[in-house]
């Protein structure tokens, strides 16, 4: 799916600033896709954005109303309805990644459907994919891994990205998941897709290119999480990465949502690289990204020296230091 840009950011009544994270996300990350925000008097979050009604975004040059909250169980408000009706009417898609389809909300589709206006429920893709073939393709794949879900691999990607374009290299991320598709407009939720064709939605997803040119792929959860395992495979078959960077959150004992430790560094690469070379036999490790959120910036620092000394790579926090130092790798 391809969401027509620029975007007025929904805030809606996020009750907090996690509530509203998807538009942050998208303003971070694509300043340049955002004409504005809305937000009801409800809201408690703030992307730094101007305020607007559906008319001044209108004006502004909104294509696509995103709803970037997400409310307990993921569902379209009732108290949403009336703006999301005025947008549609104002010329607007709408693009929305929760639980709750817009399409399945009936005032919105037989609106949209009138007015020729196109529903995004980027959780649900409707393209149907090939199994896939593992045949080698041109152009050049990178994909970050983890040793957990939630660890980075989204932000590392994004930031990869950045640096690559900032240096006039050739690269696009290709979200797997749906804020990352949110965030650049394009991807497949992955996760959605049945298991057999996961790889071959990938190489749709990062499909033959120039030869200079790198396709980012978001990351989803890990080898080693007994819930997430079978789509992490997935990915990493389809994506046929030349290089790979291991993600890490090095204050966590277990792995999100279940009662397993979290795994040796050392040994989830090995069998990342293992996985990654059945595909890409030249596949290789070209840095590591530790989330140090949670550390000071001493203790950040000392961990990720010593991380660095025994593997052997490039080892950075893209929020602190940025991903310099793995891109000169590539």
């Amino acid at each position: 799916m391809e969401i027509k840009k620029p975007y007025l950011l929904f805030l809606g009544d996020a009750h907090d600033v996690l509530a509203a994270k998807v538009a942050i996300g998208i303003k971070q990350w694509h300043p340049e896709y955002c004409v504005g925000q809305y937000r009801m008097e409800e809201c408690h979050a703030d992307c730094d954005l101007p305020d607007m009604d559906i008319a001044a975004a209108k004006a502004a040059g909104a294509r696509t109303l995103v709803i970037g909250v997400a409310n307990r169980g993921g569902i379209i408000s009732d108290k949403w309805i009336s703006i999301l009706t005025e947008a549609l009417e104002a010329g607007m898609d709408l693009a929305a990644g929760l639980h709750n389809r817009l399409n399945d909300v009936p005032e919105l589709k037989i609106l949209a459907d009138r007015l020729g206006r196109k529903l995004f429920d980027v959780r649900h893709p409707t393209q149907a994919f090939p199994v896939a073939n593992g045949r080698k393709r041109a152009g050049k794949r990178l994909l970050p891994v983890g040793t957990d879900c939630s660890c980075g691999k989204m932000y590392t990607a994004l930031a990869v990205e950045k640096e690559m374009l900032a240096r006039g290299m050739k690269a696009t991320f290709r979200a797997t998941g749906q804020t990352g598709i949110l965030i650049s407009g394009a991807g497949v939720s992955i996760d959605a897709v049945v298991s057999d064709f996961v790889a071959g939605a990938v190489e749709v997803l990062a499909p033959a290119n120039d030869a200079d040119h790198w396709d980012v792929i978001e990351g989803q959860g890990s080898l080693f999480h007994p819930s997430f395992a079978g789509v992490t495979t997935g990915i990493i078959h389809g994506a046929q990465a030349d290089a790979l960077v291991l993600c890490h959150e090095p204050t966590r004992t277990t792995m999100r949502g279940v009662d397993y430790p979290i795994v040796d560094l050392g040994e989830c690469m090995a069998l990342n690289l293992a996985m990654a070379k059945l595909t890409n036999p030249k596949a290789r490790f070209v840095g590591i990204s530790v989330n140090t959120a949670k550390l000071s910036e001493k203790e950040a620092m000392c961990l990720m020296a010593d991380i660095e000394e025994k593997y052997g790579l490039p080892t950075v926090d893209p929020f602190r230091q940025g991903v310099g130092r793995i891109v000169d790798q590539l």
